[in-house]
């Protein structure tokens, strides 16, 4: 029977049971938003979800964002690719009209632009580096943190201590990603062992059709054995041993290509030595991480947001330690 958002928000908030390492005291975690790579629309989205599931839920609390500082850099135009020898007269009409634009803004790119150009990209890389100082193991320490969120990452981040940061992980602490969390970091190889997977690719935003691996774990949020999505960005995963993940949601083909039966990777957790990590490829849409009824252009309804939202909290919360939820791997879901 189809759940209400209500009712799967309230199950969600209240999935805290009083075990070990509950503490009254909400958890405190770090926000990471810092790009290199691709940037999403929909991570200003993202920061205010997060901010409202923290105090709706007392959880946790948002210490401090490591967020990307807000410098434009323009960008050299890139000349279109050659046509190939056998383009029909559309193609070809295609590409000098192409051609023309792009010597267009080629003649706007003079060395002044070039030399702020430069200057910008030096303020950027400067900025994006301080930012990440925030997850050097020494501050997560010094400021008693809990966990850190990525919410759609990109890139090689230069953090202060890539090595001492996984360590930090392994020593008990908490990692929770979202989308493009796996699209970061490929160079990486410690990273993306300990996330449990990596990025490879995407197709068209489809509509999906979700199956629940675990619908007791609380990253389930209620929601149940399925979970249908009006439409979404859906990555294809690869690099995933599937003995050491447990699947938390799935699909059983190819979102893009329905015919065609394979185990999809959706969502899932793991541990990470005595760290406990939850990644979910979900969340390129604004209209999945926000229920507010003024976002425009929503094809996700606000039930489906609601859903969203109460399947990230409790990921959240269970690798904050404050909802009991297995680990275990469980390769025979299929």
């Amino acid at each position: 029977m189809k759940k209400s958002f209500r009712t799967i928000l309230l199950l969600a908030l209240a999935s805290v049971p009083a075990f070990s390492s509950y503490s009254a005291e909400a958890k405190r975690v770090i926000v990471c938003t810092v790009t290199t790579g691709f940037r999403h629309s929909s991570i200003a989205e993202a920061e205010k979800t997060l901010e409202k599931l923290a105090k709706e839920s007392g959880a946790y609390t948002i210490v401090d964002f490591a967020r990307q500082p807000d410098i434009s850099v323009p960008k050299k135009p890139n000349k279109p690719k050659d046509l190939p020898a056998d383009a029909d007269d559309k193609a070809k009409a295609k590409h000098d009209a192409e051609i023309k634009r792009y010597e267009a803004e080629l003649a706007k790119w003079t060395p002044e632009v070039d030399k702020a150009a430069k200057e910008a990209q030096a303020q950027l890389d400067a900025g994006v580096k301080k930012s990440l100082e925030k997850l050097s193991p020494a501050n997560l320490t010094a400021l008693k943190i809990d966990g850190v969120i990525f919410a759609n990452t990109t890139g090689d981040l230069p953090l202060p201590d890539k090595e001492g940061f996984i360590k930090w992980i392994e020593d008990g602490h908490a990692f929770m990603g979202m989308h493009s969390a796996s699209d970061t970091f490929h160079p990486f190889r410690p990273y993306i062992e300990m996330l449990g997977g990596e990025f490879e690719t995407h197709k068209a935003q489809v509509s999906a059709d979700l199956v629940a691996g675990d619908t007791a774990h609380p990253a389930n949020g209620g929601i149940g054995s399925s979970f249908n999505l009006v439409q979404e960005e859906m990555y294809h995963i690869k690099s995933q041993d599937r003995s050491k993940v447990r699947a938390l949601w799935f699909m059983r083909h190819d979102p893009n290509v329905p015919t065609e039966q394979v185990f999809f990777p959706v969502s899932w957790c793991k541990k990470a030595g005595t760290g406990r990590v939850f990644y979910t490829s979900l969340g390129h849409r604004e209209d999945l991480w926000s229920d507010s009824p003024e976002l425009k252009d929503r094809k996700n309804t606000i039930d489906l947001s609601k859903q969203y939202q109460a399947h990230i909290l409790g990921g959240i919360k269970w690798a904050l330690g404050l909802a009991e939820g297995s680990s275990e791997p469980n390769p025979e879901v299929k």
